[in-house]
């Protein structure tokens, strides 16, 4: 399993799907008891306020990078969000939403955080957008106050964490202008732990932390910033 930490903050968008057991309709059902936000202990909330804790003056994880401490400390409190969400189902619809990057080891995202000053601007939000219903995935890289680099998806689920995708389009967008890029590839993620405010991730390059919240220019989590 590839190196782990992106936690997201979801942004729901839409009503919950009212049957989403119809996502499974391809795969065999998981007897896997899924953990809903009233189950949460106190013992997860305590593990997650200390990772949160760690991340918080991080910069998304760009001074991770040169404090091995830190991300040893890091990695260590992920791992124990990991077993508190291990009977989690967590590819079902509670998947859906927008999520924003507070925090990743993943060495592209970081890339293009870091050096954006090189085009006279900074990183906004870091999103993914996720409709488990369509397959859909939507990774979005904000650039204020015109700027975006949009990366579309298709995803499968795998299992009751995993998540496999592949990348189908990709362009870089400025305020009168955008640059086509060709897909590049595909992969895997699992989120080892989600709940009302936070995702947790692992995947094939590296993972990160995600919340939940609100997005102004998410008018619709499939067609986001669609010209």
């Amino acid at each position: 399993m590839g190196a782990c930490t992106c936690f997201l903050l979801p942004i729901s968008l839409k009503p919950p799907n009212p049957n989403p057991t119809s996502n499974f309709s391809k795969h065999q059902h998981f007897r896997t008891s899924k953990i809903t936000c009233s189950s949460i202990t106190s013992e997860s909330q305590l593990a997650k306020q200390e990772l949160l804790n760690l991340i918080s003056d991080q910069e998304r994880g760009l001074k991770t990078q040169k404090d091995p401490a830190k991300l040893s400390a890091i990695i260590k409190a992920i791992d124990a969000m990991a077993v508190i969400g291990r009977d989690m189902v967590t590819t079902d619809n509670s998947l859906s939403a927008t999520w924003r990057l507070l925090w990743t080891t993943e060495k592209e995202q970081l890339f293009i955080i870091e050096k954006a000053n090189l085009f006279s601007t900074q990183a906004g939000d870091v999103l993914q957008v996720i409709d488990v219903e369509k397959g859909v995935l939507n990774n979005v890289i904000t650039f204020p106050p015109d700027g975006v680099f949009f990366v579309r998806s298709d995803i499968e689920i795998a299992s009751p964490q995993r998540v496999n995708f592949r990348f189908t389009s990709a362009v870089l967008r400025g305020k009168s202008w955008q640059i086509p890029l060709p897909p590049f590839g595909k992969g895997w993620f699992e989120s080892v732990y989600l709940d009302d405010e936070i995702r947790v991730v692992k995947d094939i390059r590296g993972g990160g932390l995600f919340s939940r919240g609100s997005c102004s220019l998410c008018l619709d989590r499939i067609d986001f910033l669609q010209g």
